[in-house]
């Protein structure tokens, strides 16, 4: 396992809270780096349809086999279990009992803040970083690579390249969850808005614009961005100004989390392809911004990262 910046912010807020909540995107590592920190806990995952079923059917039994506290993986799939487990905690007391993970924010913050507010912190875990790369010796040394690779920890530890990983990946995850969540039924209009998508990382959102180039309703490409939010696709760089009302009012920037998933996204297969795209330096700015949250995100403190543009286009990102 390569060793994560998120690791000590865990043991902290675990001996200060009964429950720790682990949000991220599929795939980037949760489970590995939960199964670390409570190495001594029993591991559950809420994806196997017979422990989900137990969790469910019976929750009173299925966390009184866990007396100890457990990692609960994908918790988001059994939301009624996270009233029990307040139940359970408060009458317990003990603090670092639970580590929670779950992959969607829409299905998971909501559960945590209606049923565990005051009893779970809440930790969110990106792709890999440039540094906890470095540090096992898997950084890719030419930027292009890295650029090329992105953070997914899936690509440093088997002998796969990008451009068979990442259609998978969409495959597997983004759009079952997309169709869980919304009940897309056209996939290839929703695949069509994720490539516009990134064909706009590190520019400012025209919600109207994007949703006439997908052929759409300015309706449907919001609610469209906002799932690819809730997945950890995507994230919307708000500006900064000095009247707080503006900076919730004004248009924010689209990042992509990850620059090898939006390069795949792009049509790169290679990395030498990146040396004469026209977009290299919305993916490289991409990159900079990513690494900048992951580096909040990795601590348990917000990203609160905005960006600053003049009225003759100068921008600054903070």
């Amino acid at each position: 396992m390569i060793p994560r910046d998120a690791e000590p912010t865990l043991h902290t807020l675990l001996r200060g809270f009964p429950i720790v909540t682990l949000a991220g995107p599929r795939q980037s590592g949760k489970k590995t780096l939960a199964r670390a920190v409570l190495a001594d806990r029993p591991y559950r995952s809420l994806e196997d349809p017979d422990v989900r079923h137990l969790a469910q059917e019976d929750p009173r039994g299925f966390l009184g086999d866990l007396g100890e506290g457990a990692v609960l993986d994908e918790v988001q799939r059994a939301p009624d279990l996270l009233s029990y487990l307040q139940t359970q905690v408060d009458r317990d007391g003990r603090m670092g009992r639970f580590l929670l993970t779950g992959s969607q924010q829409f299905g998971l913050l909501s559960g945590v803040t209606q049923s565990l507010a005051g009893r779970s912190a809440f930790v969110e875990l990106l792709p890999f970083t440039v540094s906890e790369l470095a540090r096992a010796a898997s950084r890719p040394d030419w930027l292009d690579d890295l650029l090329f690779h992105g953070g997914y920890p899936a690509l440093y530890d088997r002998a796969l390249s990008p451009a068979l990983w990442f259609p998978a990946y969409v495959t597997a995850y983004v759009e079952r969850d997309v169709r869980q969540s919304l009940k897309v039924q056209d996939l290839e209009t929703f695949q069509r808005f994720v490539r516009l998508c990134a064909g706009r990382s590190g520019q400012v959102v025209n919600l109207s614009a994007l949703a006439t180039d997908c052929g759409v309703t300015h309706n449907t490409a919001k609610a469209w961005l906002s799932v690819l939010e809730a997945s950890y696709l995507l994230f919307l760089l708000r500006p900064h100004h000095a009247n707080f009302n503006k900076r919730l009012i004004k248009a924010p920037k689209l990042y992509f989390y990850d620059c090898g998933l939006l390069c795949w996204l792009l049509g790169i297969r290679e990395a030498e392809q990146l040396a004469a795209h026209p977009l290299r330096g919305s993916v490289f700015e991409t990159f900079v911004v990513s690494e900048l949250v992951k580096w909040r995100l990795n601590r348990g403190v917000p990203a609160d990262l905005w960006f600053w543009r003049d009225s003759s286009g100068q921008e600054i990102d903070g």
